[in-house]
């Protein structure tokens, strides 16, 4: 399997790219977005490879990052999205727009992509929001553990990472607290005793 090209640039149209190494010449499919990126043709280039190997085809796709070749395989895992889509999902949206709204749930944003459409885009929610990395930083392995708990008592990641990030601010350190407070915004019961709280007054 080819993993990556490091080679001469000869040509490029606005699907693929042919990439030169050593006298040989070949032909790699990539995301529109990445062409402006790409250097005058003649000029070196490399790129990360993705092969896809069919009885009756063999196929480059080039990727300028490495985070963009993780998205595009792990597209090609949800059923119903081959090669031809996933490259399209990428061509349409930046990676890190294509992440963003996947961790938001933003339907809107995914069906601004040519051909997708809403059952695809709420698919692709679905599959792919415990699997793709986030765009934002983790805060520390205590917010990190905290959070992939509540997701695994049931709760989705961004009703998880909204309450959590209410419960951090109050300073716990502990991940039993942590998880406790955060609980307290999932079912409400935080709102409640705020209430409580002022109807004491």
């Amino acid at each position: 399997m080819i993993g990556s090209l490091r080679g001469k640039l000869i040509s490029r149209r606005p699907d693929n790219v042919i990439v030169e190494v050593n006298g040989v010449g070949y032909h790699v499919n990539v995301p529109l977005n990445i062409l402006s990126n790409l250097p005058p043709e003649g000029s070196d280039v490399f790129l990360h490879i993705y092969t896809h190997v069919r009885e009756d085809a063999f196929q480059l796709y080039g990727f300028a990052a490495e985070d963009e070749k993780k998205i595009f395989t792990t597209l090609l895992g949800i059923t119903g999205i081959g090669p031809k889509m996933a490259l399209n999902i990428l061509s349409g949206i930046s990676h890190n727009d294509f992440l963003h709204a996947i961790e938001t749930e933003d339907v809107a944003l995914l069906c601004r992509i040519p051909g997708l459409g809403k059952k695809t885009a709420h698919r692709l929610i679905l599959e792919l929001r415990e699997k793709l990395p986030s765009v934002e930083k983790p805060k520390d392995r205590l917010f990190e553990d905290t959070l992939s708990a509540l997701v695994n008592l049931g709760y989705k990641k961004s009703e998880a990472q909204e309450s959590l990030e209410m419960a951090y601010k109050k300073g716990y350190k502990d991940i039993e607290k942590l998880l406790k407070e955060s609980l307290k915004y999932l079912t409400g019961s935080a709102n409640e005793d705020v209430i409580e709280s002022e109807q004491n007054k």
